[in-house]
């Protein structure tokens, strides 16, 4: 049986597809995997053994420039590599009309989520077959949810993985440990603040570790180097390719993360992460797996789910904070100290693996403390079925 998987982006969404082809495999042993992916992406599906084929795609570029896609033959070799295969099924696992539009191209008959299901309700028209699939769960749930519900199987009970080799990713093994802190993402209000990143890692190399801070871009290299200046125990890494950024992340003794795609990939290996949410809801995006932590803000506008903050300082949060340095201020429920009290202890091994970890968080933002007891505000998105 081969299946073509429509997911194209971004990077957190299609990590967040692969447990539902370890689910599928484990359904149907002998199912394989096409999967047309934006061309940035298009080393994580080959990650995966149960994906015999990756077909880039090249959307965003093509949208600046749609004449030079035509001309240039890349749409017409898209699609002949579509067509070169018949499909038993074809799964739109995103529910964009961009992604509904692709599925022309694939064999039918084509699953998606329904109108009152998927992210763009048009893109439901596309499909021969649209499945219910709730809101408010899990991204990761949700994506798999929709492949039992298109490959006729029962969702399974088993251990969730993402079926990726960790090891093997990883590389030859690095004498010294690092953390790896990965502070770039997209919105400006998903960004920790640079005078908290700092005095992190003022903390963290005091204790004795080495740090690595990996980029994407010019202004995440720029952001980097400050972070980086006059400390001899931190290392700005070169501009990696996915592949490379993957084998830092998988050889990482641990990281702390921003609400981003590297985020969700630290989780698909494994490794032990704190991820800080500002106006993102963890419940709904956060990294998902084992070792997977995060600290979320309670300011009481939070999860804003804004790409620009709105909130109005009060006059206690001007007098007690830098307006200009200390922004978003959401973050401020989410200090330096507290990101490191609670790093120690899941580099200690303190962390239950029985029990969801929960942070208090004061009202007017002092620093909070670890509660054994699950909280409604900060939570690991732990799953005692969950493994790498």
């Amino acid at each position: 049986m081969r299946v073509l998987i429509v997911k194209t982006s971004s990077l957190g969404d299609v990590i967040h597809t692969l447990p539902a082809l370890t689910d599928a495999v484990r359904a149907i042993p002998v199912i394989r995997f096409d999967w047309i992916v934006e061309e940035a992406f298009a080393e994580i599906p080959s990650w995966h053994p149960a994906v015999d084929r990756v077909i880039p795609v090249a959307v965003r570029r093509w949208r600046k420039a749609p004449m030079k896609a035509l001309v240039s033959g890349e749409w017409r070799r898209f699609k002949r590599a579509v067509a070169a295969t018949r499909y038993d099924a074809t799964i739109d696992a995103q529910g964009l009309l961009k992604s509904a539009l692709l599925t022309r191209y694939g064999s039918k008959p084509v699953h998606g989520l329904d109108e009152n299901s998927a992210r763009e309700p048009i893109a439901s028209r596309f499909y021969t077959h649209a499945h219910a699939v709730p809101l408010g769960r899990h991204a990761v749930e949700r994506v798999r949810e929709l492949f039992a519900k298109a490959l006729g199987y029962p969702l399974p009970e088993g251990p969730i993985t993402y079926g990726l080799d960790r090891h093997r990713l990883a590389g030859a093994e690095n004498p010294e440990p690092y953390l790896l802190l990965l502070h770039g993402t997209t919105w400006v209000t998903k960004h920790w603040p640079e005078l908290y990143w700092r005095r992190l890692i003022a903390l963290a190399t005091a204790a004795g570790w080495a740090i690595r801070l990996p980029w994407g871009n010019a202004d995440e290299e720029a952001r980097a180097r400050r972070l980086a200046a006059g400390q001899p125990a931190v290392t700005v890494l070169p501009q990696l390719k996915l592949a490379g950024i993957a084998a830092e992340i998988a050889g990482a003794r641990a990281c702390v993360a921003v609400d981003t795609g590297l985020g969700h990939l630290a989780a698909a290996f494994g490794v032990p992460t704190l991820s800080l949410f500002g106006p993102t809801n963890p419940g709904f995006t956060g990294a998902w797996g084992p070792n997977q932590f995060h600290l979320a803000s309670n300011l009481p506008c939070a999860p804003c789910l804004q790409r620009r903050c709105t909130h109005v300082p009060t006059v206690d949060e001007r007098a007690q904070f830098d307006l200009v340095a200390e922004q978003p201020l959401c973050f401020t429920r989410i200090g330096p100290e507290q990101v490191w009290s609670a790093l120690q202890r899941i580099l200690d091994g303190k962390t239950s693996a029985d029990a969801a970890l929960a942070v208090k968080l004061a009202a007017d933002g002092a620093l909070g403390g670890f509660d054994p007891s699950p909280g409604p505000l900060v939570h690991t998105m732990f799953d005692r079925k969950a493994s790498g």
